[in-house]
């Protein structure tokens, strides 16, 4: 299973369980992890969830060799999907994070190792981040060619400020622990993430319920309020950087271990 759910007292952990693969995301990973998510909604059990990974890095993004060989690609028949097709099959990424973003619950994430591309945007969306002081969380999808999607954009921004969301997705840079506390993607550092986010889980559960959800809501509700209306159009285009020979020349240097050499078409 690439997700494991574990129940303690009224504290919810949910385990990315894929360190074979560093925890790389799939598509029917995202789409676990939206319905995972959506059941939160109908259970009053669970007051607070704890979103954490096995092994020693939590997510270094989605899985760029399921991509190559998936559903998106060119088929036998060296053709593509449907274009409506695949825009529905681009937003999925978004949709996750969307579930997660309005889980009413308090959201805390332990971060150890490496957590980038949908690994960082994942991480985001919690209402709180925990790392370990080797963690470091970056945005790499410009340097495969392609532009920031999932609407993800909007969660960072909102953390950060527009400036160091621009150092962040334009420059593909991972940041450590202590620049990544500094700027507001992290809220403690400590040698024992998942434990420390289980106590702050804890101490949020045993607070009023209804009380907390709806705060979270109320904050989330202004901190995101354009965050849909302005970034609807990122999956189109992503799709549009994926048909570029910056993209193909990017993922062949991805492959080969090389730099690229890109000419802006």
């Amino acid at each position: 299973m690439a997700l494991r759910l574990e129940r303690d007292g009224d504290v919810l952990k949910v385990t990315l369980a894929r360190a074979e693969r560093r925890n790389a995301l799939t598509v029917a990973m995202l789409a676990e992890l939206e319905r995972v998510a959506d059941a939160l909604a109908a259970d009053a059990e669970v007051r607070a969830v704890v979103l954490m990974a096995d092994g020693p890095d939590f997510s270094v993004g989605m899985d760029i060799g399921a991509m190559e060989g998936g559903a998106m690609e060119a088929g036998a028949g060296g053709e593509r999907p449907a274009l409506g097709v695949l825009r529905r099959m681009a937003r999925q990424g978004a949709r996750t994070l969307r579930a997660w973003l309005e889980v009413d619950q308090p959201v805390v994430c332990a971060m150890r190792g490496v957590a980038t591309g949908g690994g960082a945007c994942l991480a985001s969306v919690a209402d709180f981040r925990v790392a370990a002081p080797d963690a470091r969380l970056g945005y790499g999808e410009v340097r495969l060619g392609i532009p920031l999607m999932w609407n993800a954009i909007a969660p960072l921004l909102a953390l950060t400020g527009p400036a160091r969301a621009k150092r962040l997705v334009l420059t593909g840079a991972l940041l450590g622990a202590e620049t990544l506390a500094r700027w507001g993607l992290v809220d403690e550092v400590a040698d024992d993430p998942e434990g420390r986010a289980l106590a702050l889980a804890r101490e949020l559960a045993a607070l009023p319920p209804v009380a907390v959800q709806m705060a979270k809501r109320s904050i989330n509700a202004l901190a995101h309020a354009l965050g849909g209306a302005v970034l609807h159009a990122d999956a189109d285009q992503w799709l549009l950087a994926t048909l570029t020979a910056d993209h193909r020349e990017a993922l062949a240097a991805f492959r080969e271990k090389r730099a690229g050499r890109f000419e802006g078409r």
